[in-house]
């Protein structure tokens, strides 16, 4: 009898446990709320006297567990205070499970497909945590706090001989299709590639509903792709017709008056140095000797503040934007054409007002003196990468003298730099060539080479010595003044501890002792494994374990360049952070005070949130490129690399042209697999054979998904 007695009541507090989740649910709904226990017991369907009886027990022991609190005798209201409700966003993997990500946890908290509630991917969300059968901290969704986003690409799916059909969404991981009645189509027709707006999400109901904003055309076509990509991200590929109105008014001409203002360097050599496909011209380098020998080296960049005025249309919709958007087949600029390729682009045989830093120089790289202001220059010559690197490696041409000397000056500066604790990622980017109907004939790898190196190193001095200038005095104590930084942090040390674990099986050793001897370590690393096998492989863990560059008002330094202080101020005519850096550069010459910081710093968390998705959609393109351009090659066999392992299967990547394809762990029929997540392995449980991150293996490519933007690939023996 004691035994059965045991288990009613194990059973019963589990049963008043699950009543007591369904009434925070309830009470999450309207989290301010005040309820008595029948509008509780109403609001959960708890209806006959019995039930509402577990239900004043749930509310005690709510109560006992601090969860709720009693305003007044019989009435109850949520404690937002209490240890197991938390707020953060939630991200979703392709399962349907998901986790949230809260501020000032490490672990993000495991949310089970059967508890997210009407949450989406990236939402705001409140949740319930609790420990599940002693494991792991897991959590519900009880409250959506704040959609991420409205607005989403799918495909229409008619219901026949209904009123209604679902959107089914393009990313698996919106789990859920809406549903959109007949008079909201809107014009779409059933299979018809559409942005669909979320109205709302009523309780009790399976889907969303919405309606249809935007028909797209017909799934895998290459123009309703590229616009989907744009429309998933928010991304907007016209400019308003007021935008583009304003900048046509804009004066073009070089006003005398102007140019007394600023130091005319028109009568200096000056050039740029860009990819042979760019029409919008950021940055050109002038060079000429000094009577004492040294070298007096300009920075110019484009002065878009003179154009792009504060609380202006065309600056309004910049800072929306945050950055040009370089997808494979075309550029969504950050300003109109008329300013991204015309007026603030630095052509040929053209005077331009420009923002300056000029460097004196030695032999020796070292810099004697300094200057930051506005100028006036006149470049006399476009060179193409490829033009300057011919001049370095044949020492002959037009310009090759002074190509050569910065050359020479730049190997000496990025030299230093990587003493200084500086790594050097120089990872190849995927290209496509494409024909007159912009598709794939071709891929091609962009590799940098002597002459990228030469416009990087005197890019990032300019970079890093705005940022001191603005940041230090001339005794090199910090000024506080507000600035926008370009930061990247330290790596996360348990994630290099396990980059260490990992390389040492491949005989390799890591020095993690401090931030310079991780440096070095990282930089021997990549250069040991240059034609290894497993060079791809620990390039990208070595990537992985590495912190993402953002944008803040906080200082604190730039660990892959090694720099105390960077910012981003050669490139406005695409990034807003470098316009911010002009206009703030511009107002301390000036004199000014410190701006407010704040309002610097809202803008940088803008700008770095719009860069990430600016990156995902170049991804996305990129996927989308290389998808198309192996349906052409459906059957054929390749040699692969295991590129990324995860517990349902893994990717291959194909050296030759940088595709990436899925080899689903339920398609290796030879035996049953299991993920060993610290080895980046799956292991065959029976016969022990084990694909590992960075193996090499044999594939057939099996299927083409370019609505999906994924090849699925086969094992081959």
């Amino acid at each position: 009898m004691p035994k059965k007695s045991k288990y009613f009541s194990q059973k019963n507090h589990q049963k008043l446990q699950d009543i007591g989740k369904k009434v925070l649910a309830f009470m999450n709904e309207k989290s301010s709320k005040i309820y008595n226990y029948k509008q509780i017991a109403d609001g959960i369907d708890y209806v006959n006297p019995r039930q509402r009886e577990m239900v004043i027990q749930a509310l005690h022991q709510l109560l006992a567990d601090d969860k709720i609190k009693e305003t007044d005798k019989g009435k109850y209201i949520l404690n937002l205070k209490i240890q197991g409700t938390l707020t953060g966003i939630i991200d979703f993997n392709q399962s349907g499970n998901a986790y949230v990500n809260v501020e000032g946890i490490e672990d993000d908290i495991f949310i089970h497909s059967k508890n997210v509630k009407d949450a989406l991917q990236g939402d705001k969300v409140m949740i319930v945590t609790y420990n599940f059968k002693g494991k792991k901290l897991e959590g519900s969704v009880v409250q959506v706090l704040e959609r991420n986003k409205t607005d989403f690409v799918g495909t229409l799916d008619y219901i026949a001989h209904k009123e209604f059909g679902f959107v089914v969404a393009d990313k698996k991981i919106i789990h859920t299709d809406i549903f959109v009645k007949k008079e909201n189509f809107h014009g779409a027709n059933p299979g018809d590639k559409v942005v669909v707006k979320m109205l709302g999400w009523r309780k009790g109901d399976k889907n969303p509903e919405g309606e249809i904003i935007q028909v797209l055309g017909a799934p895998g076509e290459h123009e309703t792709e590229i616009h989907s990509i744009l429309a998933e991200y928010g991304l907007p590929y016209h400019f308003p017709e007021e935008v583009e109105k304003e900048a046509d008014k804009i004066d073009r001409e070089i006003h005398e008056n102007e140019v007394k203002k600023r130091w005319d360097m028109r009568e200096v050599l000056t050039f740029t140095i860009d990819p042979k496909d760019a029409k919008d011209f950021d940055d050109a380098l002038s060079i000429r000797k000094l009577s004492n020998g040294n070298w007096e080296i300009g920075v110019h960049i484009a002065d878009v503040s003179h154009y792009v005025t504060p609380g202006s249309l065309i600056d309004e919709e910049a800072y929306q934007r945050a950055t040009s958007v370089y997808l494979v087949d075309r550029v969504v600029p950050m300003l109109p054409e008329v300013l991204s390729n015309g007026v603030c682009s630095l052509r040929p045989n053209e005077d331009k007002y420009t923002f300056s830093a000029v460097f004196e120089m030695d032999e020796e790289a070292q810099i004697h003196k300094e200057w930051f202001g506005r100028t006036v220059t006149h470049s006399d010559r476009r060179f193409t990468y490829e033009e300057a690197q011919e001049r370095i490696e044949s020492e002959t041409g037009d310009l090759a003298d002074e190509i050569l000397t910065l050359n020479r000056l730049a190997k000496i500066m990025r030299s230093q730099r990587i003493k200084n604790g500086a790594i050097t990622f120089d990872r190849s980017e995927v290209r496509f060539n494409l024909d007159e109907n912009k598709e794939p004939i071709g891929v091609y790898f962009k590799v940098s080479k002597d002459s990228n190196h030469l416009i990087e190193e005197f890019m990032l001095l300019a970079n890093r010595k705005v940022s001191e200038y603005i940041s230090l005095t001339r005794k090199g104590e910090y000024t506080n003044n507000t600035f926008i930084y370009r930061i990247h942090d330290d790596p996360d040390p348990a994630k290099l501890e396990a980059l260490r674990d990992f390389v040492s099986t491949f005989g390799y050793k890591m020095n993690l002792a401090n931030t310079k001897k991780v440096a070095e370590s990282m930089n021997a690393l990549l250069q040991g494994v240059q034609g290894k096998p497993e060079e791809n492989m620990i390039e990208t863990l070595a990537m992985r374990s590495m912190s993402k560059a953002v944008y803040s008002t906080n200082p604190i330094g730039h660990y892959g360049l090694g720099f105390e202080y960077y910012s981003h101020f050669t490139s406005p005519i695409r990034r807003y952070p470098d316009l911010i850096a002009h206009r703030l550069l511009q107002h301390y010459l000036d004199g000014g005070k410190s701006p407010n910081r704040n309002e610097i710093e809202e803008k940088s968390k803008h700008c770095s949130a719009m860069e990430r998705l600016a990156a995902d959609a170049e991804r996305d393109s990129i996927k989308f490129m290389q998808v198309k351009f192996m349906e052409k090659h459906l059957g054929e066999v390749f040699e692969g690399v295991i590129s990324g392992v995860a517990e349902f299967g893994f990717w291959v990547a194909i050296p030759e042209n940088g595709a990436e394809g899925l080899i689903k762990l339920r398609d290796l029929v030879d035996d049953s697999y299991n993920y060993d997540a610290k080895t980046h392995a799956v292991y065959g449980s029976r016969t022990g054979n084990q694909y590992q991150l960075g193996d090499q293996v044999k594939i057939k490519v099996m299927k083409a998904n370019l609505i999906q933007k994924q090849l699925d690939f086969k094992i081959v023996e």
